[in-house]
């Protein structure tokens, strides 16, 4: 395996289960076809300078106003309604199944129950991180993350990138007068905007009933962008197919998660652990450039949280 590969790479001496190379050979497919990002953390040398970075003056679906977020009451933002659901895959009846993806050497696969949360529509965009960076002045450690079209997906962002902008868009949005009223209300009951778990990224992108893709049980073209050369803007391919309506759960970008990468059977107590951490991060979803193997729900990456790469992005969850 390359160095690149070995970045990717979370090993589990206890579980003999958990093979590097069948948990992460799905990120280190895509490589050979993409261009790798380099994975430093503020160089001054890659930083794009703030005087350049220019936001349309509006933009179809989101709101200026608003660092634009989608332009509804929910700022985008979908109810996963609580309750249980199946996580990890059987290879009986997923053929495509990693052995990462197995939830103990006797069970397949688990039932986790999770509360009710909101999960954002869309993968953050260019824009959306752009208006938090010039507010800021944050340090992007690669000025190509902002270079793409204003409402493609943001990429080229760390963990610890997308960590400081939800932290960010969290605290921006309890103070703004500006916030709709329906999300108010639920900062006013307690509620955050983080990344999601790993068990609400595959609650949300599968449903209840246990759907190898967002959609359903077969890989179709028409629901997501995959087997392709780059990103497209958020909701080019509308799924009202997929469960809860979300959009690009799979392809387009990987997408970070506050889940630490171990063995499975999922401990929901380990999301609690000191974020600032040294650990390898959960992504999930598959890129633009993944085979269909690489974009079902119940996939798993991990990654070094300095890493950027043209294929790794993160979407919203709006939890308590």
């Amino acid at each position: 395996m390359s160095a690149a590969g070995q970045a990717f790479v979370k090993e589990s001496n206890e579980q003999p289960w958990m093979v590097a190379a069948a948990a992460l050979g799905l990120v280190v497919a895509a490589w050979g076809s993409l261009e790798l990002a380099p994975t430093n953390r503020g160089n001054s040398e890659t930083e794009q300078p703030m005087a350049s970075l220019v936001l349309p003056s509006e933009l179809s679906g989101f709101d200026p106003v608003l660092w634009f977020l989608p332009d509804d009451g929910l700022l985008g933002f979908v109810e996963i309604v609580g309750g249980s659901f199946t996580m990890g895959s059987d290879p009986e009846t997923d053929s495509l199944a990693f052995d990462a993806e197995r939830w103990s050497g006797d069970r397949a696969q688990g039932l986790v129950e999770l509360p009710t949360f909101y999960m954002s529509r869309y993968e953050v965009t260019v824009a959306q991180f752009t208006a938090f960076v010039r507010a800021t002045g944050y340090r992007v450690g690669d000025s190509r993350a902002l270079q793409s079209g204003p409402n493609h997906p943001v990429a080229r962002v760390s963990w610890t990138d997308a960590l400081a902008y939800t932290r960010w868009l969290d605290t921006t949005l309890m103070a703004s007068q500006s916030t709709p009223a329906l999300v108010s209300d639920r900062f006013g009951e307690g509620w955050h905007i983080e990344l999601p778990t790993e068990a609400q990224w595959e609650k949300a992108a599968r449903g209840t009933d246990g759907r190898i893709y967002p959609w359903g049980d077969k890989a179709q073209s028409e629901y997501a962008n995959y087997r392709a050369r780059e990103t497209t803007p958020v909701g080019s391919f509308p799924c009202a197919a997929c469960a809860n309506n979300l959009e690009d759960m799979s392809g387009n970008v990987w997408e970070w998660t506050r889940s630490p990468y171990q063995a499975y059977p999922y401990d929901p107590s380990d999301d609690l652990d000191d974020l600032e951490g040294d650990a390898l991060w959960v992504m999930r979803g598959g890129s633009f450039g993944d085979p269909e193997q690489h974009i079902r729900a119940a996939n798993r990456g991990g990654a070094d949280p300095g890493v950027r790469r043209p294929f790794i992005g993160f979407r919203l969850v709006l939890t308590r």
